[in-house]
């Protein structure tokens, strides 16, 4: 790469000033002779543009893309499942309008070959057209993590009507807690990958304001993590509500923990049962909360909160990125459709030694992690019991898919207090 250091002009007439951070593409005239000159695959940023000093690189091809091809022999994630010399060849000399390359959306897939038992992403979308620049590798990357879908064919339902929600109040003597979250993105800022401080802090600022209009029991406060006092913040870390510095390889190589903890805070109502999570791994976590099992409340709170959100962000000129193909877009490729995860902490300390609950879970469209989340162990037998798809069912379905297993893991642990036997039910089906 070569640093534009004076004044540039692409060879169609776009400025390219000192302080950018854009990506230029093609550069097959190489320099101009007095006035440097690129030329540039798509417009840059004009001086008028009201915004962020950036600083201009150019991409001159100097290698072969077979010299650049990753070596990927001892990988296991999805990303490197489907990334071919011929795709990366095609893609690799392109980038969004806002300078996101390839190379950069599959860094944390590179860098983390993963485990041969656990297969992940292996890669993340730096913004909105990440999804489309790069479709060759992230559609066969989507179908393959969302069981089957194929975003090329189906189009993505959204149903935020919590009414349609049955049986959603479980047995409290053995639910302990009930959550549902999400994310979502704001149209027109780059993700947490590729935004630079001054879009970060635009998140920031676009989703404070909004929320500062939220009435009745969805008004709250905001914290951000660079202001906050030692007591705010202790108690944040008693309600279990405070997010920390990602350590995570696989989001650290992703770029999410730059300039931490810079525009990043929490927002949660006063009487904590709907938070707000700003510039973590996504623009916003939405998530609503509470302890007991009464999940159709949590889900009731969680359509009314989402929709009053949006609503207030509209008002301000702004929206959620989202397609009819892929539902709302956030940075993992995992995440996209409804980004929702529904959960509940459940105590099934009989059914947690029979070794058909695997297959139970699988057949039902959940997983479980351990009390404490990804990577925990279940203490006293108490999962932390979700859905396991996000794209190509709406919210009332993943919702309800959770309600029913639920339902179905607590008969289970009830029959094996009784000595009973069990039964695996069928596997549900929804692409594949």
């Amino acid at each position: 790469m070569i640093l534009i250091s004076g004044p540039t002009f692409s060879v169609c007439g776009h400025p390219c000033f000192p302080g950018s951070e854009k990506v230029v593409l093609h550069c097959p005239h190489g320099l101009g002779v007095g006035t440097p000159t690129v030329d540039c695959s798509f417009c840059c940023l004009s001086p008028s543009f009201p915004a962020i000093p950036l600083l201009h690189y150019v991409i001159l091809n100097l290698y072969l893309c077979s010299a650049e091809y990753p070596d990927l022999r001892k990988h296991n994630n999805c990303m490197a499942s489907h990334l071919t010399p011929a795709i990366y060849a095609k893609l690799c000399d392109k980038a969004t309008p806002n300078g996101y390359t390839l190379d950069q959306a599959i860094q944390t897939g590179v860098d983390n070959p993963g485990h041969p038992f656990i297969k992940t992403v292996g890669m993340v979308a730096g913004d909105e057209e990440s999804y489309e620049v790069f479709a060759d590798l992230l559609n066969p990357v989507i179908k393959e993590r969302h069981n089957g879908y194929d975003p090329c064919t189906m189009k993505h339902p959204t149903d935020l009507d919590s009414s349609k929600i049955h049986s959603g109040n479980f047995d409290p003597n053995y639910v302990l807690s009930s959550r549902v979250r999400t994310g979502r993105s704001i149209r027109g800022l780059s993700l947490p990958p590729a935004c630079t401080r001054a879009e970060r802090r635009e998140v920031e600022r676009v989703v404070v304001e909004a929320l500062a209009g939220l009435k009745d029991d969805l008004a709250g406060r905001y914290f951000s993590l660079t202001q906050m006092t030692d007591e705010e913040q202790q108690q944040l870390i008693d309600d279990h509500f405070l997010f920390d510095k990602p350590v995570s390889p696989l989001l650290t190589c992703a770029g999410m923990a730059r300039d931490w903890p810079d525009a990043r805070g929490i927002w949660h109502n006063n009487d904590k049962t709907f938070l707000i999570w700003i510039n973590e791994e996504d623009h916003t976590r939405v998530i609503s909360m509470e302890k007991g099992g009464n999940m159709k409340r949590v889900f009731e709170r969680f359509c009314k909160g989402l929709k009053e959100v949006e609503r207030l962000i509209q008002e301000r000129g702004w929206e959620f990125m989202w397609s009819e193909k892929l539902g709302y877009i956030l940075t993992c490729p995992s995440n996209l459709g409804t980004g929702l995860r529904a959960g509940v902490h459940v105590k099934l300390p009989r059914l947690s030694k029979d070794p058909r609950l695997n297959t139970i879970l699988n057949n039902l469209r959940l997983q479980k992690r351990g009390t404490g989340g990804v990577d925990t162990a279940a203490v006293g037998g108490v999962f932390d019991i979700s859905n396991l798809d996000r794209l190509g069912l709406s919210e009332v379905q993943l919702v309800q898919t959770v309600v029913d297993g639920v339902n179905y893991l607590i008969e289970c642990e009830k029959r094996l207090e009784k000595g009973q036997d069990i039964k695996v039910p069928p596997p549900l089906k929804y692409f594949k």
